[in-house]
């Protein structure tokens, strides 16, 4: 008859074998399946506690050298309450400057605040390392500017805030408080912020219409750009969807949030501009920045030489968009490579221009590459001196420039197949979209298919750059019964 013995029993019979019947250790362990060191085990627990020793026990050991202490974890859930938008560095930096030793390492304040639910557990989206990451050598070489929103008055209404930031320094140039961000505010935050500061030697922005002109419909400069020239500024522009190239002011925006509003009405514009100057105040001299290493912006930002330069400001007349006259220039019209020709000469200029018309400026030896006003270039002269006065009679005697191409739909027809034609290349749209007339535009180096303002197809340019002006120049496509629109 098969008897099955319980686990506490086994381990009786193997411990009587050992203490009445005389075996060895070893024996019982190879009949037990178990090693040496398990029998011994259970010997020693037999002679403490009796058969009552022989039962599973937990593993956990009795105390945990490293655990964090009841009353660090406590101030660590107090510090996270008080400040919901720190994380487990901030808070570690806080309590080693509280003098906690040994103070808690990341991990463990965050897995503190994981068991309180004060951290949710997601997964990143991006890891840090896929991200390119730039800074400038030392202050006062770029400032990022920007516009953020997202502040409300008592009476429900929508304010924005024109924020610049120092790219090396993280210091904060500009928070200014405004009804409506159009262009003489944005100019007017700019003038206030270089009074202040000084005069950076480059500013980035995006491409916003109160910045540049660039995507506008005009071909001068605005009144940021005016503004930026005379005081001898380069004004750079990110690319076109390119967010995380102004990353260190749309960083501070969250801080801002965080930090500062969390919710927050204020009863006047006023009320707000106080309450916002005193918060950059302790930001910028108090604040501890984990990007610059825990330090204030301050500590960095001081070091920066300031040179006595004067703010040239445009009069309280200007329009807030003009359009002024450029030095003499001549246009030339980007090849598909990406590149102009010039009294016999090639300059790059970059083949996200290609097909688009750009300006050309000869001066003090360098020639500049303007599109729509905003440069976008740079080169060293290669023709010498002796032709400067044939560049300028070809100058008054230019015709006027075309209009760019590049950006502007026009319609195709979709054909039995799901496709089109454009400039003597087919694209795919789908077979859901056989018979409708679509829009074609061309945007750097793709072409973007939409449907009543929504867009339904994207493809890599794959036709040839130099036809397109023949494409664009017939908007409805050729007169037949499959491409007409």
């Amino acid at each position: 008859m098969l008897v099955e013995l319980g686990l506490v029993e086994q381990r009786y019979q193997a411990v009587t074998e050992v203490l009445r019947d005389g075996l060895s250790v070893t024996e019982v362990a190879r009949r037990y399946g178990v090693t040496r060191q398990t029998v011994h085990a259970w010997l020693r627990r037999y002679a403490r506690d009796g058969i009552g020793g022989l039962v599973d026990r937990s593993s956990r050991p009795a105390s945990c050298p490293h655990q964090m202490p009841a009353v660090i974890e406590a101030r660590v859930v107090e510090l996270r309450r008080a400040h919901p938008s720190w994380g487990p560095l901030s808070i570690g930096y806080q309590l080693e400057q509280e003098g906690v030793d040994p103070t808690p390492s990341r991990s463990g304040i965050y897995r503190a605040l994981l068991r309180h639910g004060l951290v949710d557990p997601r997964a990143r989206r991006r890891r840090r390392s896929d991200y390119k990451r730039w800074e400038r050598a030392r202050a006062m070489e770029l400032w990022q500017m920007d516009v953020m929103g997202s502040v409300r008055l008592t009476d429900d209404s929508e304010v924005k805030v024109i924020t610049g930031i120092d790219d090396h320094s993280r210091f904060c140039v500009s928070a200014k408080i405004v009804r409506r961000a159009t262009a003489k505010p944005v100019c007017e935050a700019l003038a206030d912020a270089m009074r202040r500061q000084g005069v950076p030697e480059q500013i980035l922005t995006d491409n916003g219409k109160v910045f540049t002109g660039r995507f506008g419909p005009g071909t001068g400069e605005v009144l940021f750009d005016r503004i930026c020239r005379e005081n001898g500024i380069r004004h750079l522009l990110t690319a076109p969807r390119s967010p995380t190239t102004t990353g260190k002011v749309e960083r501070f925006h969250k801080t801002i949030r965080g930090d500062f509003l969390a919710g927050k009405t204020f009863e006047t514009l006023e009320d707000a501009q106080a309450a916002l100057d005193g918060w950059v105040e302790y930001y910028n001299t108090e604040r501890p920045h984990q990007g610059i290493g825990m330090v204030p912006p301050v500590e960095r930002f001081r070091l920066a030489v300031a040179e006595p330069l004067e703010l040239i400001e445009s009069p309280d007349d200007a329009e807030e968009s003009p359009s002024l006259p450029t030095p003499p220039q001549v246009t030339r019209r980007v090849t598909a490579t990406g590149r102009i020709s010039l009294l016999g000469f090639s300059y790059h200029v970059g083949t996200w221009l290609a097909g688009e018309t750009v300006e050309v400026v000869s001066r003090d030896g360098v020639i500049e590459l303007l599109h729509r006003g905003v440069l976008v270039a740079t080169h060293a002269r290669r023709h010498p001196p002796g032709m400067e006065p044939e560049l300028e009679r070809r100058y008054a005697a230019r015709a006027p420039a075309r209009p760019p191409t590049v950006g502007v739909p026009v319609t195709r027809k979709v054909d039995s197949s799901g496709n089109i034609s454009f400039a003597a290349t087919t694209y795919r749209v789908g077979n859901a979209h056989k018979g409708q007339s679509v829009q074609v535009a061309v945007i750097g180096d793709t072409v973007e298919i939409s449907l009543n303002d929504k867009m339904i197809r994207t493809h890599q340019v794959r036709h040839d750059r130099a036809k397109e002006h023949g494409a664009f120049a017939n908007p409805g496509g050729r007169p037949r019964r499959i491409n007409a629109a």
